[in-house]
């Protein structure tokens, strides 16, 4: 049987193979970065950097324009989740007439692994200038250890 090329139906397709592709890519724990697609979590919000040295774990979160009092964080083990809200900017311009908006706002939850167990008792966060600091105490067993080696 003769088809017709439709480009509505094959590019239907070809984007629900193509996201089939990223959820298993996602599944196996090797997640890219997501992708600006419509309805495809367009943002991870707010963007991140940590790192770690021999006693913490550093977190430093670009998220500007929040209100300080509608941060949560939470920490549980080796997991740091970050949420809160970013409120809407009063504009005179209509919806309608914008041709470009990357500024997102509303509410936003981000969780991570974080590379060693963490002390929450210990934990500190800051917000000055439009960044997050956060400081988390790795537990002590998750420190390094230097073992003396016995010259015999």
């Amino acid at each position: 049987m003769l088809r017709l090329f439709d480009p509505s139906q094959d590019f239907t397709a070809l984007r629900r193979d193509i996201d089939r592709a990223f959820d298993a890519f996602r599944g196996s724990g090797c997640a890219p970065r997501q992708a600006f697609l419509p309805g495809r979590n367009p943002r991870n919000y707010p963007h991140v950097n940590i790192a770690e040295d021999a006693d913490n774990i550093h977190v430093e979160a670009l998220a500007p324009g929040l209100n300080p009092e509608s941060l949560q964080i939470t920490v549980l083990r080796n997991q740091l989740t970050i949420s809160g809200e970013k409120p809407a900017e009063a504009s005179a311009v209509k919806a309608e007439q914008f041709h470009r908006s990357e500024r997102a706002n509303g509410r936003f939850l981000r969780t991570f692994t974080l590379p060693a167990e963490v002390d929450d008792a210990k934990v500190s966060a800051a917000y000055r200038g439009g960044i997050l600091t956060i400081t988390l105490p790795k537990v002590e067993t998750a420190k390094p250890k230097n073992i003396k080696v016995a010259v015999a």
